[in-house]
């Protein structure tokens, strides 16, 4: 049995070393440039990191990895497993060095990580040496450029004996509503994750067979969880093939997500929900005359809220091209439990659950919340109060509580909010859980999300979800971006809190932002029946998110009352 995914590339690279596990798509199109990697060299390359960390006595300590898109950081990750070496991900310095905001970033992560040792390519490492008066934080730590560790080197590798409960990596959160944290996730709590997403997206020895091994494509940025975890780590553990390219390459021309997924004809890829609102933006009637998309059996949705309007369009446009509604794969999870809690069921529409008869939006099909699917097997989610600490009957709101196997260890030396976070139980029974922070309800064992708890919003003693409000703004009028809308709440003096509409408009709009804010007044006003404090149109791509695509409200609201916002209509700042 094995004990560890190096134990899985082990086997694979026996069995199977011809076999692709990778390749990249180094412009990001189907006819340009391609690298790949076949499983037999993939683990030579990973024991050469691998023995590099070892004949340096680095086994038990941290290293920071820090690689642009492509093959390089796998055998990076893989090659710490392999040496025992605890790998932290992180997102390569970028741009100008006087980018603030990515050297303090850089900075709390490498003092927070206690990294030992950065790994990255050839480009990074050379730009880190020209970051070292910005970064004193990086004396003492040995830098490295794993493509010049020579596969020789692979020789001198020694089989470590991996626990069950040692720590493979470090996933620092995204941070939506705090800074980010370390999730120690274990070799355990990889195992089990693994075994959840390959039963949950239907990754069985038939369909491996029937799709010829061709099981991912996926652009999602390998540093955060969804696209490690899923596609990269997901394609180790089965011995699978994946086709993988930059985010960078999506963003800049969606359409490439699409071509791959024609051309490949993959089982299972998928993004945030602001990944296929990006795909209906840039479908052109000659883009849909080339695609195939009758291949695509798992479009899985996840990391931010999931909307049923997206849902609807992605089908009604991509459907001529072969896409089905059964692929439509809503899904939740999140760092602290490795990554899924719960999915969907292969060939199954997603569940919607409609709009309350009495509350806002009533009878709106697009409003209506969508199910995340069930746990996965072995994984328990409770909807709790945790005030209470009291489990609430299905269909009532409270915090989503996880126990199971893929609960990660804790946060990295923060023993208080690991207590707080990993250790809550309920009154009436000895298990403990994971308090996610997420606000849910539970029905006919499907889970809703509904939100951020730290999120939640009172206002006159009721509570209002900032989904809810932003929803209601997007619906107002068709030049408001989805998924690019900010709610939050203000002190109003001696009116109390009140809501702040932050929302991002098309370009073209600027000359009908008068009757834009108007109308978004008016929506929430009738849906919610609050009074709006201030509606604030600002530029496209401004609204701070983090890497998975979550509006980030209390970063927004910051920039609020610092006056800091792209406001669309105002003079540009010189």
């Amino acid at each position: 049995m094995a004990r560890s995914l190096v134990d899985l590339l082990t086997t694979h690279a026996s069995h199977q070393p011809e076999r692709t596990a990778y390749r990249y798509l180094v412009t990001g199109d189907c006819d340009g440039e391609i690298q790949d990697i076949s499983y037999g060299r993939l683990a030579r390359r990973s024991r050469a990191v691998a023995a590099w960390l070892q004949d340096r006595g680095l086994a038990g300590s941290h290293a920071l990895l820090l690689y642009p898109p492509g093959l390089e950081f796998i055998c990076g990750f893989l090659g710490c497993l392999s040496a025992e070496v605890v790998a932290v991900p992180g997102v390569p310095p970028q741009g100008r060095s006087q980018n603030h905001r990515a050297l303090n970033r850089m900075k709390r992560l490498i003092a927070d990580a206690d990294a030992k040792v950065i790994l990255g390519g050839r480009e990074v490492i050379a730009t880190l040496a020209t970051l070292a008066e910005h970064l004193p934080e990086l004396d003492g730590i040995t830098c490295v450029a794993t493509e010049d560790i020579p596969d020789e080197a692979a020789d001198s590798w020694r089989e470590s004996d991996l626990a069950a409960d040692s720590v493979a990596f470090l996933q620092y959160t995204s941070g939506s509503t705090s800074a980010p944290r370390g999730v120690m996730v274990t070799h355990g709590n990889l195992l089990d994750n693994q075994r959840v997403i390959t039963e949950r997206m239907g990754h069985t020895p038939d369909t491996i067979a029937e799709y010829g091994h061709e099981l991912f494509v996926s652009w999602l940025p390998v540093y955060h969880d969804m696209g490690l975890i899923g596609p990269v780590l997901n394609t180790v553990h089965l011995g699978v093939t994946a086709t993988l390219f930059s985010p960078l390459h999506f963003l800049q021309r969606p359409s490439r997500w699409l071509t791959a997924l024609s051309l490949y004809r993959p089982h299972t890829s998928g993004g945030p929900n602001f990944a296929y609102e990006l795909c209906l933006k840039h479908a052109t009637p000659e883009l849909l005359d080339g695609l195939d998309l009758s291949r695509w059996k798992v479009a899985f949705n996840g990391a931010e809220p999931v909307r049923a309007a997206t849902l609807r369009r992605f089908t009604e446009t991509f459907g001529p091209a072969g896409f089905r509604r059964e692929a439509l794969y809503p899904c939740y999870g999140l760092a602290e439990a490795t990554l899924i809690v719960s999915g969907g069921s292969v060939d199954t529409p997603p569940t919607l659950a409609a709009a309350a008869g009495s509350g806002p939006h009533t009878g709106a099909a697009d409003a209506a919340a969508v199910g995340s699917g069930r746990p996965g097997p072995g994984t328990t989610v409770v909807i709790a109060d945790p005030e209470r600490r009291e489990e609430l009957p299905e269909g009532e709101v409270g915090e989503i509580w996880v126990s199971g196997a893929s609960v990660a260890k804790g946060y990295w030396r923060n023993a208080l909010a690991t207590r707080e976070t990993f250790r809550a139980t309920l009154r009436d029974r000895p298990d403990r859980f994971l308090r996610t922070g997420d606000l849910g309800f539970l029905r006919g064992g499907e889970l809703f999300v509904t939100g951020r708890l730290k999120d939640l919003m009172v206002i006159d003693g009721r509570n209002h979800y900032p989904q809810d409000l932003e929803l209601s703004a997007e619906m107002s009028h068709g030049a408001l971006r989805p998924g690019c809308t900010a709610a939050f709440s203000v002190d109003g003096g001696v009116e109390g809190e009140q809501p702040v509409i932050v929302a991002e408009t098309a370009p073209d709009a600027a000359a009908d932002s008068e009757r834009i804010t108007e109308l978004i007044r008016s929506a929430i006003g009738e849906a919610h029946g609050l009074s709006v404090r201030d509606v604030v149109l600002v530029h496209p791509g401004t609204i701070p998110k983090t890497s998975s695509g979550k509006i980030q409200r209390h970063a927004s609201r910051a920039a609020y009352l610092a006056d800091s916002l792209a406001v669309v209509g105002a003079p540009a700042a010189r």
